[in-house]
């Protein structure tokens, strides 16, 4: 089954004209925060602790990429979910260890964290000449990054499971935003910062990739920690390659049917360079895709809201009434 905010455009509010602007951006978004972000953080992370070249991590990625999605949407939901649980559980239990070692800076990394956010004196610094449209052009980007809340990009992926009711489906996906943000993100903020303030050695100054930091960060704990690191990246970014080729494919499908092959082809080769491009124009790439891709979802949220609310109201009430049948 097909779905996503292209085809609640067109049916939900007759704007199909929207549904293939929002189809055409999604096509494109998944070049960059599907695919060459993560091929990129792939590559930093092996470069990091394994001294393989990026270009030859491209290469590598782009060839397993090839295998699996030209086999399918059942290849692809064969080989995330078997990934997924294996990625989550090595990299939580790396961010537990490190958060273990640092224990005693746990604390005042959560108040220097709350201080430098919520002091005046921080924000009116922050706010000075351009600070706070760079602080809500990253904010905003990088929020979105992380979750892909607003982006339409799960109900794709949400319409093609199979369930009893739309709804609960929903309900289901938007605990995403929760385990992504709230758990993995927070774990991976604390152990960076925790990490930092441990040891004074790490230059800050001379570091300008968040994977070099992380490395860093992983390497306090003995002979596994590179290797829990290099797990966790390669298969939470290899997944996210995959996840995002499906939606890449039903967006490219819902406006050009003949257009897979040529999709496919361009998928794997921007995979196969994205090591080797300049990581500022990779990221600033994404960051517009993104919020053009945004947009067309977010009128198709605001306007069909009421809707959104009805059903869910419904649905909650009806599995309330079947409870209490069941208690009497």
């Amino acid at each position: 089954m097909q779905g996503g905010a292209m085809y609640a455009l067109e049916r939900g509010l007759n704007m199909r004209w929207l549904g293939l602007l929002f189809a055409f951006f999604g096509s494109f978004a998944s070049f960059g925060i599907g695919c060459a972000t993560q091929v990129n953080a792939i590559a930093t992370v092996c470069n990091e602790n394994l001294h393989i070249p990026p270009a030859a991590i491209g290469i590598a990625v782009a060839v397993l990429t090839a295998l699996v999605i030209f086999g399918g949407i059942k290849s692809i939901a064969t080989v995330c979910e078997r990934l997924v649980p294996f990625m989550a559980f090595f990299y939580v239990i790396g961010c537990l260890i490190i958060l273990g070692i640092n224990f005693d800076f746990i604390v005042p990394a959560v108040k220097t964290i709350c201080k430098l956010a919520f002091t005046p004196g921080a924000a009116a610094g922050g706010l000075v000449g351009r600070g706070i449209m760079m602080a809500m052009q990253y904010g905003i980007a990088r929020g979105l990054f992380s979750n892909e809340s607003g982006m339409g990009s799960a109900p794709i992926a949400a319409a093609a499971a199979q369930t009893r009711n739309p709804v609960r489906q929903a309900l289901v996906s938007s605990t995403g935003t929760f385990w992504d943000t709230v758990v993995v993100c927070l774990m991976t903020g604390l152990v960076l910062v925790t990490s930092i303030m441990k040891n004074p050695s790490i230059d800050m100054g001379n570091i300008t990739d968040g994977g070099v930091l992380t490395t860093l960060a992983f390497q306090q704990i003995p002979v596994l920690g590179p290797v829990i690191l290099v797990v966790g990246i390669i298969s939470f970014a290899y997944s996210t390659v995959l996840g995002w080729t499906y939606y890449g494919e039903r967006c490219v499908e819902y406006f050009r049917k003949k257009g897979l092959i040529p999709y496919r082809v361009l998928y794997i080769v921007i995979a196969a360079i994205a090591p080797v491009i300049s990581l500022n124009l990779v990221w600033t790439v994404a960051d517009i895709l993104n919020a053009l891709m945004a947009i067309p979802n977010l009128i198709a949220v605001l306007l069909l809201s009421n809707v959104i609310v009805k059903e869910t109201k419904k649905y909650i009430n009806d599995l309330d009434a079947r409870m209490i049948h069941r208690s009497k």
